[in-house]
């Protein structure tokens, strides 16, 4: 029974060979490119491009508005979790349509829509022009923005493993007199720990990478609003190839270093998971 339900070994090899040379083209290869590119004359022209005036207020910028976007779609995420896998109510697959709507919708679109609210001509531009409060080619509008595409990355993270769950823990913790806040720090956070902090790091390195809804609403402003995706993009539109391609090479180095505390943390998870078996 078993050797007619095994696949032959000539499949598995020939799958396991199409997807390596998928990844290898698809992924490796480009990446390579950028960091050969990068250093095609050397260390020093790619470290003065790294360390550019406008170069560190782009990394900066990217930093801070990932520091403000990720903690805000952490609660939002947990929040939207916690409704969805926990609470039984009207429109419960509305809250999930709209928690994916991000997954859906173009985010050059996304930040059109910034435009039509709180542009000059929008709804809300002249109300904020009027009280001197600037959210585009500013920094609330980059925040905005990011927040918007990179909301459901710890919510769709955390829904299919709470799900999975149940909420019997959660049950016996109030019926003995625990309130919604304790349930949530003592009972809930623990068990979705691991599956949190992915669900973290997928968010951070969308936010830092994310270009379309940002180039939108940033206004292109060089040392003031342009993130490091806007800033290769000057580079290398202007053919600073090399400076190009170096700011490249680090946004894709933080990238690699995300998934690679991405994997860590799914090892841990599984080292733990087996301990407690």
């Amino acid at each position: 029974m078993r050797e007619a339900t095994r696949d032959p070994t000539w499949l598995s090899a020939g799958l396991i060979g199409l997807a390596v040379l998928i990844a290898l083209v698809v992924l490796v290869l480009p990446l390579a490119a950028v960091f050969t590119e990068a250093l095609r004359r050397g260390w020093e022209p790619a470290w003065e491009a790294i360390t550019d005036p406008d170069a560190i207020s782009a990394m900066y910028l990217t930093l801070l508005v990932a520091a403000i976007a990720v903690p805000v779609n952490t609660i939002g995420g947990i929040a939207g979790a916690w409704a969805v896998a926990r609470c039984d109510f009207p429109g419960r697959r509305l809250l999930v349509t709209l928690i994916e709507l991000p997954f859906s919708v173009s985010p050059v679109i996304s930040g059109l829509v910034y435009v039509l609210l709180f542009g000059a001509q929008g709804y809300f531009g002249p109300w904020l022009q009027a009280h001197d409060i600037q959210i585009l080619f500013a920094l609330p509008g980059l925040v905005l923005a990011t927040i918007f595409v990179t909301f459901p990355f710890v919510a769709r993270t955390l829904i299919p493993l709470m799900q999975e769950q149940g909420q019997a823990e959660e049950e016996a913790a109030l019926t003995l007199g625990a309130n919604t806040a304790q349930i949530l720090w003592h009972v809930t956070l623990p068990k979705i720990r691991w599956a949190l902090l992915a669900g973290i790091l997928l968010c951070n390195a969308r936010a830092m990478g994310e270009f379309g809804a940002v180039a939108v609403v940033s206004g292109h402003i060089r040392g003031e609003t342009n993130t490091m995706p806007l800033h290769v993009e000057i580079l290398y539109n202007e053919y600073q190839f090399v400076g190009a391609f170096a700011v490249a090479a680090l946004l894709a180095l933080l990238g690699l270093v995300t998934l690679g505390a991405k994997t860590a943390l799914e090892l841990l998870s599984r080292q733990r998971m087996g301990g407690h078996a």
